[in-house]
């Protein structure tokens, strides 16, 4: 890994490839719903599942794993593309575009879930609608009414019912006016910027529609209406053109104060226009409600608070990672990191030490020799201030708790785990935390 690589936090997850987010705050976190490019893909999109991710901090990211795929509906065939999740009555309600297997046309179906983490079942064993395009966006107006739009080529809602998986009226074309989406050139059966993947939203009594623009590069643009259905006015760039992919796919949302715009990119390595990476920038809204023009970076969002180590953390909650993996574990349910190798190493980002600590925790498993866990400052090689054996558990889902002293924790410092040991697989890491002292 290059060495500036450990310094940044953009892309957000790089141990799976992501694209196409949806953040959505609840409950103080950014729950993020992304697609998910498979290992390897080189001249299409290959999407079998969905993706969830979460932070209370714009930084540090825990895996919820894979609580949607194409398995969930019956009727899919392929093509796990672009979706928007939201919350209603203490239901979530996630809505997908999928390719229908007995037509091979894209649909958009909608899947429910009692949590923000799923699992999710389809709400409706059928899709909710038919009409050959994709890119759902959802958000529920201030009276209560829901609006669903969707479309590429073209621009399309309809407004949803109070139990948010059926719909009123007909699906309802949006003139794509060049005044309202933007003039586009050489291309006379597209008139207008507006390409795909809409992100709709209220603020100060003014309707945002943010999208991707223009083919191909992409670049993200965005559009405002005094109504939920318009009539739309073009202004302007969201954020240009740029980034190792052809494609980009908006999502903005507030959180404790402070405005964030999500998008994809190809930076990872093997990153490119099929195997994105989705990265989160911070921004103001100009006094007039504008949005300004963003750029991409590599080194992501201010952390919107610090880590607290005293209270237990998931392993699986990192701001960046190098050579693990995630998987689903049978201890207590949720994931744990795994396919850890000599070097490997997680990232946990401003974490909050405080007076100081006195002793580490470590939930582990190891069906080899297992390895020890070093637990350092600020770098991948930065001060050792402790470290823990691991032994061999009885499998990779047997698992024990190990403890080890620290010293000289104190303040607030970048945690990093790393891991040593010979060859092959080590051992996994479930959960951790420290123990202040006395």
């Amino acid at each position: 890994m290059h060495p500036t690589a450990a310094r940044a936090d953009n892309p957000i997850v790089q141990h799976v490839y992501t694209a196409d987010p949806s953040p959505l705050v609840h409950n103080g976190r950014v729950y993020l719903y992304t697609g998910h490019d498979e290992d390897g893909s080189t001249s299409s999109f290959v999407m079998k599942d969905w993706r969830v991710f979460s932070s209370a901090d714009m930084v540090n990211w825990t895996d919820h794993g894979t609580p949607l795929s194409l398995d969930t509906f019956s009727w899919a065939g392929a093509n796990a593309w672009a979706g928007q999740a939201i919350e209603r009555a203490g239901k979530f309600y996630w809505y997908v575009p999928v390719t229908v297997r007995a037509t091979g046309a894209f649909a958009i179906g909608v899947a429910v879930a009692d949590s923000p983490t799923g699992p999710f079942r389809d709400a409706l064993g059928h899709p909710l609608l038919e009409n050959t395009e994709f890119d759902p966006t959802v958000f529920i107006d201030d009276d209560g009414q829901a609006y669903l739009y969707w479309g590429n080529p073209n621009l399309w809602y309809v407004k949803l019912n109070a139990d948010m998986i059926s719909y009123s009226g007909s699906p309802t074309k949006i003139p794509l006016t060049t005044s309202g989406f933007g003039t586009r050139t050489g291309d006379p059966n597209r008139p207008t910027l507006y390409e795909e993947g809409p992100w709709a939203y209220k603020r100060n009594g003014l309707y945002y529609l943010v999208y991707a623009a223009k083919c191909c590069q992409e670049f993200i643009a965005y559009s405002t209406a005094p109504s939920p259905t318009g009539p739309w006015t073009y202004r302007g760039t969201v954020m240009p053109a740029q980034g190792n992919s052809f494609t980009n796919h908006p999502g903005i949302v507030d959180l404790k104060g402070g405005s964030y715009f999500f998008y994809h990119n190809g930076a990872l390595p093997g990153g490119g226009g099929f195997t994105r990476s989705v990265a989160v920038e911070k921004f103001s809204y100009n006094a007039d409600g504008t949005i300004p023009t963003i750029n991409m970076t590599s080194a992501g969002a201010p952390q919107a608070g610090p880590l607290d180590p005293y209270v237990r953390q998931e392993a699986e909650t990192i701001a960046w990672g190098s050579g693990i993996e995630t998987e689903w574990t049978s201890d207590g349910g949720g994931m744990n990191v795994g396919w850890i190798e000599n070097g490997d190493y997680t990232k946990v980002k401003g974490v909050a030490f405080g007076a100081g600590a006195s002793s580490f925790a470590a939930r582990v498993a190891s069906a080899t020799s297992g390895g020890t866990l070093e637990v350092r400052l600020d770098s991948p090689s930065g001060s050792i201030v402790g470290r823990c054996g691991v032994p061999n558990t009885g499998g990779w889902q047997a698992w024990t708790t190990v403890t080890c002293p620290v010293s000289g924790v104190t303040g607030t410092h970048d945690l990093y785990l790393t891991f040593r040991g010979g060859s092959g697989f080590l051992f996994n890491v479930n959960w951790w935390q420290f123990t202040r002292a006395a």
